[in-house]
């Protein structure tokens, strides 16, 4: 189910929570994968070889607005950068539009695993309301109508305001995007480190904050394992989601 998708209102269906939150993180996974191919690829590439595959076709559409390898070097990787965190604001709104969709199915059927054509029409109906809503109202419906808080709102709030950034302010920070202290806080998610450890072979980590403040008139800029870090932190922010989802069914099931 995507973010603007509801079962076929035919008749009633039934979603596994479990393999619609394997299915999402499996996406994101090869999202995580074709950065990492793409930074890869970027750090490789060589002018000859670019030149070579641009003259390959003996033709151009239009010659004289040809960018060279360093201009393309450089439109490259601000359009990967505008990619990635437009790519994960739209997970982000996939994860909440189908953990909200389990949410309105819980509510309406007490947790009951068989769902009715009525109880379907009317978790349908509140899907549709949350769909239109916006980002930052997402979060509002999440905690007036379920009780669930996501840590990380602050987070996806922000990279929102970046994006805008990167598309209408030439990557310049400015003044509304700012809290009330003056600054644009994003808060990544990354692996904590042990010193010594072997790289090629990695054990689970402690998971820490990685902070970004920006203030007016700042640059948003990102390296490349911010980039990756940013598809980590959209991957801790669903798995607690999709795990809160899980624990309000099992709240709505003692108390019935």
């Amino acid at each position: 189910m995507t973010d603007d998708q509801t079962p076929n209102s035919g008749k009633p269906q039934q979603i596994n929570l479990n393999n619609v939150a394997q299915q999402f993180m499996s996406g994101l996974q090869r999202h995580f994968d074709l950065l990492a191919f793409n930074l890869a690829a970027h750090d490789t590439v060589q002018e000859e070889n670019y030149n070579k595959r641009v003259n390959a076709s003996h033709i151009m559409p239009s010659p004289a607005h040809h960018q060279n390898f360093e201009q393309l070097q450089a439109f490259g990787r601000d359009f990967l950068v505008r990619q990635i965190i437009n790519d994960s604001l739209n997970l982000t709104l996939a994860a909440m539009n189908n953990a909200h969709f389990f949410l309105s199915l819980i509510k309406v059927t007490d947790a009951n695993k068989k769902v009715d054509l009525e109880a379907q029409k009317k978790a349908q109906a509140s899907q549709q309301n949350f769909i239109r809503a916006k980002l930052d109202e997402k979060f509002n419906y999440l905690e007036k109508d379920y009780g669930i808080m996501c840590e990380l709102e602050d987070s996806i709030i922000s990279l929102g305001f970046i994006l805008q950034i990167l598309v209408k302010h030439n990557k310049i920070v400015h003044k509304e995007q700012l809290d009330n202290r003056g600054k644009l806080v994003l808060e990544l998610k990354s692996a904590e480190t042990k010193k010594g450890e072997n790289p090629t072979n990695p054990q689970p980590q402690k998971l820490i904050d990685v902070r970004k403040v920006y203030r007016e008139g700042d640059v948003v800029s990102f390296d490349d394992v911010e980039l990756q870090l940013i598809l980590v932190t959209i991957s801790t922010f669903a798995d607690s989601l999709f795990k809160s989802v899980a624990e309000y069914a099992r709240s709505i099931q003692k108390g019935a």
